[in-house]
């Protein structure tokens, strides 16, 4: 049989399984989530964010809060409580449970309007797990898989940090949180720290994914089988205008630097990134992701870590905001929330394109953005 010949075998082999995980993991959310939200009496500028058990809602600090009603959509025969459209004070975020057709399932939601930015320190201290409950048995006991982690921003709000974890699923074959991309570690700069990690997807090796790099990005992670570089969801709303990303990193770059056909490139070794944009969102667009995170014509403002290097001692970096392509910031657009800011974290550069090396590790801690 030819290589194309296996590949494409391969390739309907292994979309067969992923539907198959994808229909069985539907079934336990699908029977109780949350599919689509909206909101009246309120201005938001940007749409809804909707994940596994948090619904946020972003808008800015002037707008009232105390007597909102949204309004949300479940999966089939799914019920949610309070009702769809209660009158509630959303000036501290509030929980809805959604139960399943059956009964036998419920989710707790926490649903906040966020008026505040995101957390401008990351201390990598605290983390949440992402738990797993086997619908098709109902007496599993729920699996701790990976690790969330989150900061909080200024107003007390629990602010989560987006990775590449939940897509790691499909070849975790039941790995522990520390063998994940991106996972919680003990021994940071200072208390705990963030590591981030290279590992290997061998099973997806034909289909041109044959690595994870390990990735931390404010915004949210959704798989797209089709294009899984555009997967991550880089950006959350920023209303100020940042002039530097400081914080520690360490590095060892892996033994092999390979392409996504795992052919292995001579002289070619893996490196980190580290860099932040502040890009303009509106037409549709809210986001950026691993295709256009440093190429697209929205980019403002950049801050790269060019000169990363391996090191196994905490080293300090500072990294400050330039324009780019001649660009400016506009203050009524900044003012009207119209801008959002993108921190990017990986252990192998060109990750987003499955280059890299298996075992190339950054540990990132104690990071602090400073705005005008």
């Amino acid at each position: 049989m030819k290589k194309e010949s296996i590949r494409l075998a391969l390739l309907v082999l292994m979309a067969g399984l992923m539907l198959s995980s994808c229909i069985r993991e539907e079934a336990l959310n699908a029977e109780a989530d949350i599919t689509d939200v909206s909101v009246e009496g309120v201005t938001l500028i940007r749409k809804p964010v909707v994940t596994n058990n948090e619904v946020l809602f972003y808008v800015n600090g002037w707008q009232e809060l105390d007597r909102l009603s949204p309004k949300f959509k479940t999966t089939d025969g799914a019920t949610i409580e309070p009702a769809s459209g209660t009158e509630r004070d959303f000036t501290r975020p509030q929980s809805y449970t959604v139960t399943s057709q059956d009964g036998r399932w419920k989710k707790t939601y926490k649903v906040s309007f966020v008026s505040d930015d995101v957390a401008t320190e990351y201390h990598f201290d605290n983390m949440k797990w992402y738990e797993y409950r086997d619908s098709w048995n109902p007496a599993a006991p729920v699996q701790k898989l990976f690790h969330i982690l989150v900061d909080k921003t200024s107003d007390g709000h629990e602010f989560e940090w987006g990775s590449g974890n939940s897509g790691f699923l499909f070849a975790a074959n039941g790995a522990t949180a520390d063998k994940y991309p991106t996972c919680q570690e003990e021994e940071g700069y200072k208390g705990k720290c963030a590591k981030l990690q290279t590992v290997s997807t061998a099973a997806f090796a034909l289909l041109g994914t044959p690595i994870a790099a390990g990735n931390l990005f404010t915004g949210t992670f959704e798989l797209n089988f089709s294009n899984p570089a555009k997967s991550t969801r880089f950006g959350v709303p920023f209303r100020k205008k940042p002039k530097e990303l400081v914080g520690y990193y360490k590095y060892k770059a892996g033994p092999t630097f390979t392409d996504k056909h795992l052919n292995k490139i001579a002289g070619r070794k893996d490196s980190l990134a580290v860099y932040a944009v502040l890009f303009e969102t509106g037409d549709g667009v809210d986001y950026l992701d691993g295709t256009n995170s440093l190429t697209s014509d929205r980019i403002v403002l950049l801050a790269q870590l060019k000169e990363g290097r391996e090191t196994d001692e905490w080293t300090r970096f500072s990294i400050p905001f330039k324009a780019v392509g001649g660009r400016s910031v506009d203050p009524e657009k900044l003012r009207q929330g119209k801008y959002s800011l993108a921190i990017i974290m990986s252990s192998s550069k060109d990750g987003a394109a499955f280059n890299g090396a298996v075992g190339s590790t950054l540990y990132v801690d104690e990071l602090k953005l400073f705005s005008e």
